[in-house]
């Protein structure tokens, strides 16, 4: 069965005090235990065990930015194999648009959760201890350091997670990224 994959995706934000984001939305037992149980864990540069403080990576930001994106496919039933090639165009306008956002305000960007981007699958260095290949780019997500983006979708964005079932897409897929900064205001949309 061929699908065109044809799909609207609309960006959603919200921006609130960085110490509020943290403390009513930070797990990092929880969320941590999630990632350790997950076969990227410590296999790729975005992922954790990080080789920094978390809690001092987030600090000393006065806000952050959070972008949820929702992807709405036209068609209804594509199976979750397919789930790559909705996403990962919108991943890719995400991560250049987070880096630009650091360029523009200084500030930390935090991608979309998964694989990283930028080595072919299979490829990344970390497992074989050797140095990221694109240190310049790649950013961990708000999971892997801690947050909630189950709570972070409903409470702040008023749209549930969902997932597939019976191997198909569920009727849209969110993908949640955030800036942290000190800037006085920031843009998201050019």
């Amino acid at each position: 069965m061929e699908f065109s994959l044809r799909y609207t995706a609309r960006d959603f934000t919200a921006e609130l005090p960085a110490n509020e984001y943290t403390a009513r939305f930070r797990d990092a037992g929880r969320i941590g235990g999630y990632c350790r149980a997950c076969p990227n864990y410590g296999n790729s540069w975005g992922c954790p065990p990080f080789g920094f403080d978390v809690g001092e990576y987030l600090s000393g930001y006065a806000s952050v930015l959070l972008i949820a994106t929702k992807i709405v496919p036209e068609e209804r039933g594509i199976p979750l194999s397919e789930s790559k090639r909705l996403i990962l165009p919108e991943r890719l306008r995400l991560e250049e648009r987070l880096l630009e956002m650091e360029r523009l305000y200084g500030g930390r960007s935090f991608a979309y959760v998964g694989t990283c981007l930028y080595c072919p699958e299979g490829s990344c260095t970390r497992p074989t201890g050797e140095p990221c290949r694109h240190p310049d780019k790649v950013r961990p997500s708000l999971e892997a350091c801690g947050f909630d983006i189950g709570r972070t979708t409903t409470e702040l964005f008023g749209m549930d997670l969902k997932w597939g079932t019976d191997g198909r897409i569920p009727e849209y897929l969110l993908l949640v990224c955030g800036f942290f900064h000190n800037a006085e205001s920031v843009v998201w949309n050019k």
